[in-house]
């Protein structure tokens, strides 16, 4: 669905006072804005909108004391703690993690030890605004670990699951398969998503077309053809169908696919050229009728309110982890929900980034139909991931149902951490 039939069928764009998981919150007077002169302002930093209130889930009192973080190459895990004894567990982004980690000690830990943990808008926006000179992915990520960890500590303190915290409801949110192969052929693919579809209730699912930042390439000549005219009439009458180009395509080319995706029965075109081309972008949203969705890769919450806001895509996909947390999700949520913008955070693995996402999708005021799930599920990260925490995520009847328990409703496995690096920052 295009973005003007959206926002046909949704609330009215008003401003967003009070909106779910703010109503605890309070203005501090450091982000209130004075009345400007005609034709300038009021601006708004990192991401805020107008009515926007900060959180303040838990009362203020409290220092965060230690900050340790559980490392191996491909993933780790950060837990912070404060001076009463609470504590809460969150995840650096995948692959590098080992490298995140070493950062956020040496850039990020020393501005965040010693602060309230109730202040978490003010903490996020330190760690980006004294990290100006090192923008931005390895920072962002940095801060998505002590983010996500602090929205898990208020979790403990409260007694509730993140998304409760959130002004959210806990509920199951449906999925759509995620095949993120592009060496398998296309009958192998359509075999696979027909048994997941009768075998788990699955009904949407996406596949890759073009190679990832290929500069029009493909894994090889004609696949991506072959993938669209295979999976599009095998299954568009019973799933919904997406299509990923991870940044391969110029625009006549994506436009060229994304007339032969919608030819075919795909309902949506993620990413279909080089994320970095907002322009190239906005030439395939508006050129196709099927939804063109994106911004996974992108961190810079600046430039998210560019895109946002000159309708880049028909629905945006932030990573929680890639942007540096729940804290900018959620604000760049709230930017997508005043133009009518549809959001789905965007969870291409098994580790916890899809339980953020969960609780995420169950909170936001625009979530969009289905929340992404890989289907590589014995290969890769997703093997990884499955041994660092419990209980294991099932899917019944198409969906993911939400962990209930406090804060994300898991545990960490002791015998992961005990085989990972450990570096500890603690207040003096």
């Amino acid at each position: 669905m295009k973005r003007r039939s959206f926002l046909k069928n949704s609330a009215s764009a008003a401003i967003l006072t009070g909106v779910a998981g703010c109503s605890q919150a309070s203005s501090s007077a450091e982000n209130s804005v004075s009345p400007s002169p005609p034709g300038t302002g009021p601006y708004f930093h990192q991401g805020r909108i107008e009515g926007y209130k900060e959180f303040r889930i838990i009362d203020p009192g409290r220092k965060i004391t230690k900050i340790e973080t559980f490392s191996r190459e491909n993933i780790a895990v950060v837990r912070v703690s404060t001076d009463d004894g609470h504590s809460g567990w969150g995840q650096i982004s995948t692959y590098n993690s080992d490298i995140v980690s070493m950062i956020l000690h040496r850039n990020l830990a020393q501005k965040v030890l010693g602060k309230d943990p109730a202040l978490i808008d003010q903490i996020a926006d330190q760690c980006i605004e004294e990290n100006l000179k090192y923008p931005w992915s390895y920072v962002n990520r940095a801060l998505g670990g002590i983010d996500t960890a602090i929205w898990d500590l208020y979790g403990q303190i409260t007694a509730k699951p993140v998304c409760e915290l959130l002004g959210g409801e806990v509920k199951p949110v449906r999925i759509y398969g995620s095949s993120m192969s592009r060496s398998i052929k296309p009958d192998e693919e359509v075999e696979r998503m027909i048994r997941l579809r009768d075998e788990k209730g699955i009904n949407a699912f996406k596949f890759r077309i073009g190679k990832e930042a290929a500069r029009n390439g493909d894994a090889w000549e004609m696949r991506s053809e072959d993938m669209i005219s295979t999976v599009g009439p095998a299954l568009a009458d019973s799933c919904a169908l997406l299509a990923d180009a991870n940044s391969c395509y110029t625009p006549d080319r994506a436009i060229h696919y994304g007339r032969m995706l919608q030819d075919n029965g795909i309902d949506q075109f993620e990413e279909p050229c080089p994320y970095w081309e907002t322009e190239w972008i906005k030439e395939v949203t508006d050129a196709l009728d099927l939804d063109v969705s994106g911004g996974e890769q992108d961190n810079d919450i600046a430039k998210w309110r560019r895109m946002i806001n000159s309708h880049t895509f028909d629905i945006i996909q932030p990573d929680p982890l890639y942007l540096g947390g729940i804290t900018r999700t959620w604000r760049t949520a709230l930017m997508a929900k005043l133009v009518g913008t549809p959001c789905v955070p965007h969870s291409a693995n098994h580790g916890m980034v899809t339980l953020f996402t969960l609780h995420l999708m169950r909170a936001i005021p625009n979530p969009g139909k289905y929340l992404e799930f890989s289907i590589e599920f014995d290969s890769g990260i997703n093997k990884e991931t499955r041994a660092l925490y419990g209980p294991e995520l099932k899917i019944e009847d198409g969906a993911l149902h939400l962990p209930a328990e406090p804060g994300w409703g898991l545990t960490i496995h002791p015998e992961w951490l005990n085989k990972a690096e450990y570096q500890l920052s603690e207040l003096a």
